[in-house]
């Protein structure tokens, strides 16, 4: 009897667990048993195993192979444990120099060719192995870029089974000759996003769209057709700062376990920017999958933005779903192989006509062949509840005669990108030593206590809860974004004026 041992990584959701694969082949009736809480596609790996072993050159050993991924109370799943059981197997079987195997990991998928086969999560699952005081990585080759990027990690990227084999001492009767399986990437590279310079008029949703951007608040547009909200909504990105070496590992592996990310660039250092069509599930907004969940929209846009464009044409069921990430900045998702934890902390966008034909404005809505009815039931789409936890409501109107002469005359990207980065400095330097970095994410009962001094300040806000015209919740919003304005103009702490300005943002209330 013998036993090979070597180190896989098991990915729930972002974390990862270092699985020791220990194979024990004994002299008795030839089989093949996987243990320790394997899925479906891991119990599959056997299969895979043995035919990427033979066309390696290698024979299998006919003995009885007991495999064990420990500890055995994990659910494991993917097939990423493949390279992993057949170093194992190959460990024991005296192909492969055993020692010093259990501290190596393996992670890759074996094709029948004995070809490794990139697998998701690469990034995460080289970061937990590191963590847990592994160095030495083998992947794919067409991991390797996205594994190097890893500080502390030794990757090895091997073409097949053949390349592995050699490293670990052992020896081939011929010699492979093997081209790299590239990685499968289900997200297409975005186009950058367009210039503020461009759009036409609408001084006043570009000033929500500013202070959004500084402060990392929610934002509904309300327009006609053509009015510009999805050309501001495309725009938000290009003027949020630039995401932390901590932000960026984050929402790197993000996309790296969602198989969207791109290694060829190195992390992601930009804020995502994720616009699901209206017809989009639950799942593919928030997450979903058999077994364990994968992570939708809103996990892929953390530390982003996610639009919905035609908001009120998205299923209620989608809308509602949005309520508790945006609260908690993360997802809980439970499925038949466990609970999986995504973040998803986003900046959500919305964009709806103000009826279902889209031509009522602010004004009359001359133009406008809904009824008022039908307009009421159009906007209730939106329910309260999700309204509640937008910051900001603007109402954009179409574009005037003089306005479309005249043409884009606004300022650029840059420029407005320059005071958010100094408005959420100021912000950063307030809530140094704190958890939070934008106001977005500042509790009422801080926001309360920092503005105890500012009587006239809390004072408007106590008129508008005592009129029933806010909520708490609301209330509370309207101080995040005095607080914004405040940063915007270069003031550590906001007045009246900034709670005034913050109410109308607010409520969408123009009326004076």
């Amino acid at each position: 009897m013998s036993l090979g041992t070597t180190a896989a990584v098991a990915l729930h959701g972002m974390e990862g667990h270092v699985i020791q694969v220990q194979a024990q082949l004994a002299a008795s009736v030839p089989g093949f048993t996987l243990v320790g809480l394997p899925d479906a596609a891991l119990a599959e790996s056997r299969d895979r195993v043995r035919a990427a072993v033979l066309s390696t050159g290698i024979e299998w050993p006919h003995r009885k192979i007991t495999v064990n991924l420990s500890p055995a109370s994990l659910r494991k799943s993917g097939s990423a444990f493949d390279l992993a059981v057949a170093v194992a197997v190959l460990a024991g079987h005296r192909v492969l120099r055993a020692s010093g195997l259990e501290e190596v990991v393996h992670v890759a998928e074996l094709g029948l060719d004995g070809r490794l086969q990139p697998v998701r999560g690469v990034l995460p699952a080289v970061a937990a192995a590191v963590r847990a005081g592994y160095r030495d990585v083998v992947v794919a080759a067409g991991d390797a870029q996205e594994a190097a990027l890893v500080p502390g990690a030794r990757v090895h990227g091997a073409v097949d089974l053949g390349d592995v084999v050699r490293r670990h001492g052992g020896a081939l009767r011929t010699e492979q000759r093997s081209t790299p399986v590239p990685p499968v990437r289900t997200g297409g590279g975005r186009s950058p996003a367009g210039d503020l310079v461009d759009v036409v008029g609408q001084s006043e949703a570009r000033l929500a769209l500013e202070v959004a951007a500084a402060g990392a608040h929610h934002l509904l547009m309300l327009g006609p057709p053509g009015a510009g909200k999805t050309m501001l909504a495309a725009r938000l990105p290009g003027i949020l700062p630039d995401l932390t070496e901590p932000e960026a590992v984050e929402v790197t592996a993000v996309h790296s376990v969602a198989g969207t990310f791109d290694p060829g660039g190195g992390l992601l250092r930009r804020p995502p920017f994720e616009d699901p069509h209206h017809t989009a599930s639950p799942a593919a907004i928030v997450g979903g999958g058999t077994g364990l969940a994968r992570p939708g929209a809103v996990s892929r846009a953390h530390r982003g933005v996610l639009f919905l464009d035609e908001a009120p044409e998205f299923a209620p069921r989608v809308l509602q779903t949005l309520r508790q990430p945006i609260e908690a900045g993360e997802l809980v998702l439970h499925r038949s192989g466990g609970a999986t934890r995504y973040p998803a902390r986003f900046q959500l966008v919305l964009a709806a006509n103000p009826c279902p034909c889209g031509m009522a404005t602010t004004g009359a809505g001359a133009d406008c062949s809904c009824t008022p009815m039908a307009r009421r039931r159009y906007l209730a789409r939106l329910s309260g509840p999700l309204l509640d936890r937008v910051d900001l409501q603007v109402h954009l109107a179409s574009l005037s005669r003089a306005e479309r002469a005249l043409g884009a005359s606004g300022e650029s990207s840059a420029d407005v990108a320059a005071r958010v980065h100094g408005a959420r400095g100021r912000a950063c330097e307030r809530l140094a030593g704190t958890p939070w970095r934008t106001n977005a994410e500042l509790p009422g009962p801080w926001l309360r206590e920092h503005l105890r001094a500012e009587r006239a300040v809390l004072a408007g806000v106590e008129r508008q809860l005592d009129a029933g015209e806010l909520s708490m919740r609301g209330a509370d919003r309207v101080l995040r974004i005095a607080c914004t304005l405040a940063d915007l103009d270069g003031r550590g702490v906001p007045d009246a004026d900034d709670v005034d300005a913050a109410r109308l943002f607010r409520t969408g209330d123009r009326r004076g």
